[in-house]
């Protein structure tokens, strides 16, 4: 999320960091914005929207010089406008940031009663405060970004200039990647490689808790310890389309891979391990009317729907709320059962679907309160309810969604635990062992991520098949759906995805020795009804591709493609299977050789009926 360029050297940069933050725009486009040492001290352009704006701001009062920063954002605390625009300046520093800071509210208070005054609403600019307070104790840069740092919880990509210092940048790297590259007599910094690689092939990347000084002549690289050290220089061959996917073949499997990180940006600074509870504090929801809340009813169209029917299973067991899920697009169009005792959740990815936020009008104008899920901040949804619940995904560039799905998941579970604490119904033993699997996703995820054998196997043993056939039990179910709807998607091969209970009252008529089905069977509470479901597929020769747990020989000697899953708490197991039903449809789509960014008739946000 969000794309740094810092530039130092012997040429005029203000074109160079224009030019990178292009190539960073898929990385965010709420805002952007550029800083510049000039002759007449720093001077700094910034805009809200897409990079054009910027390039507009900069070419109406053009200024240039030799060492510079850049930075295209994609908002996370504050909303998308000109004052929250990076880059950030508090006393002599001037900064970029990609990340969240975890402590920022606190650290933000202690500031204010220093004497420092705020111009945005970002948890930046307490960083650019906290190294100006420091730069004027010690005098040096480096060191005062070093100090700043210790007193800093969360992620970050920083990089850092001094108005009295025309020759130094300083980065500093944690959770959040940077690399450094150098050309000659400049230097480059960029969270990615396509930013500078018109300039560059040659690039040292940063590890977590590293701090760099970078200048004409030399960079110096120092440990989180305050070693400096030597890290290794790597050449890079790729195109620059290659390299905004970061070596990837598409956007989607980029994507794929990213949302183990994702997933720790959506957790991190809300899990409170310490009283076994969730902060969701930008919710803004009473306490004690969710006390009194009867139902929830949620709401949303496609993957997000999905998302919901999982929301349906964690919030009903963990919270012990009713939940309803709706179709936005049906819900507006019937006389639903709505109270003041009701909270109406959207689910959007983008927070403009025209479905979801017509029924959302509809569930708050017969009284009930709204509460919105989205990845985009202030977008019309997050504006137009009564609390919202942000997703970190990213901006999805694959118009099938991936991690903006995982990530809505994710938040949905984090509001089951919140709920669930608010109402009683949750005590704090109960809490914790839903938080602890909450926290295990990510690393479970990535396991996943390291065998991909199987997925190009099912896509050259089934990628000409006519039809797929997607079972699943329980809160695996909806995940039956979505993988049958991201084959549809992506590969154009029609797919059913279908509770496995119910394939023997009308299914089970399509199998045959042609037909592909997809099982969900991980251990959990229904494991041994849904190996039941399996054995009727095997006695009528359908070819099972199996999901589940790496040491389950049983399920190994019916499948004819066995996918391993690793153990985790039922509750979770939607998230982890999910990686497996993206990578067979994208393995079977890029096969067929179908546009898979890009699937025909498709949009990325349906803000139309």
């Amino acid at each position: 999320m969000c794309g740094i360029v810092g530039y130092v050297g012997d040429k005029e940069c203000a074109e160079i960091l224009l030019s990178g933050l292009r190539r960073l725009e898929y990385r965010g486009y709420d805002s952007a914005g550029i800083a510049i040492q000039t002759s007449e001290g720093i001077r700094v352009a910034r805009a809200e929207g897409k990079l054009s704006n910027l390039d507009k701001v900069w070419r109406n009062e053009p200024f240039d010089g030799t060492i510079g920063i850049g930075h295209t954002r994609w908002a996370t605390h504050g909303s998308p406008v000109e004052r929250n625009a990076h880059p950030h300046r508090a006393g002599r520093v001037v900064l970029a940031h990609n990340g969240i800071i975890e402590n920022y509210s606190a650290l933000k208070e202690e500031l204010i009663k220093a004497g420092c005054e705020f111009r945005s609403a970002t948890d930046t600019e307490v960083v650019a405060h906290l190294i100006n307070q420091a730069l004027e104790e010690v005098g040096d840069l480096h060191q005062a970004t070093q100090r700043a740092l210790g007193q800093i919880e969360g992620s970050y990509a920083l990089v850092v200039m001094d108005t009295e210092d025309h020759e130094t940048l300083v980065v500093a790297r944690n959770a959040s990647p940077m690399v450094l590259g150098r050309s000659g007599g400049a230097a480059f910094a960029a969270s990615d490689i396509p930013a500078v690689l018109e300039h560059t092939r040659d690039f040292i990347f940063l590890e977590d808790g590293d701090t760099a000084v970078i200048r004409r002549a030399e960079t110096r690289i120092f440990d989180a310890s305050g070693e400096e050290v030597k890290r290794d220089v790597k050449h890079i061959n790729w195109d620059p389309i290659s390299a905004e996917k970061q070596g990837y073949k598409h956007f989607m499997l980029k994507e794929i891979f990213e949302q183990p990180a994702r997933i720790v940006d959506t957790l991190r600074g809300r899990i409170l391990l310490d009283r076994a509870d969730v902060d969701l504090s930008e919710v803004e929801l009473d306490a004690e009317w969710l006390a009194q809340v009867q139902k929830l009813t949620l709401i949303a169209c496609g993957t997000s729907y999905y998302a919901a029917l999982v929301g349906k299973y964690m919030i009903e067991s963990i919270a012990r709320v009713p939940v309803e899920v709706d179709l936005a697009s049906e819900f507006r169009y019937r006389t639903p059962i709505v109270t003041e005792n009701t909270l109406c959740v959207a689910i959007s990815q983008s927070g403009e679907t025209a479905d979801t936020l017509a029924a959302m009008k509809l569930a708050r104008g017969l009284g009930a309160k709204g509460l919105a899920i989205c990845n985009v901040i202030e977008s019309t949804m997050a504006r137009e309810t009564d609390g919202v619940l942000y997703t970190h995904a990213g901006p999805e560039i694959g118009v099938a969604s991936t991690k903006a799905f995982t990530t809505q998941l994710a938040a949905l579970g984090l509001l089951a635990v919140w709920l669930g604490r608010r109402r009683g119904t949750l005590d704090a033993e109960q809490a914790a062992v839903h938080l602890d699997a909450l926290r295990t996703v990510p690393t479970a995820m990535e396991e996943i991520l390291t065998d991909l054998e199987p997925y190009a196997e099912i896509a050259r043993e089934f990628g000409q098949a006519h039809s797929f056939l997607y079972l699943g039990r329980g809160i695996l179910y909806p995940i039956a759906l979505e993988g049958a709807l991201k084959l549809k998607e992506i590969s154009y091969i029609h797919a059913e995805g279908y509770a496995a209970g119910e394939m023997k009252h009308g299914p089970i008529a399509l199998i045959d020795e042609e037909m592909p089905v997809v099982v969900l069977a991980p251990r959990n509470g229904v494991y041994d009804k849904t190996l039941s479901n399996l054995e009727e597929v095997k006695a009528r020769e359908g070819k099972i591709i199996a999901i589940g747990a790496d040491d389950d020989n049983e399920l190994r000697r019916l499948a004819d493609i066995f996918i391993p899953m690793p153990e985790v708490a039922e509750v979770i197991q939607p998230l982890v299977a999910s990686v497996a039903v993206q990578l067979i449809a994208y393995y079977i789509a890029d096969f067929k050789g179908t546009d898979v960014d890009q699937p025909r008739n498709l949009a990325k946000s349906v803000t139309v009926e």
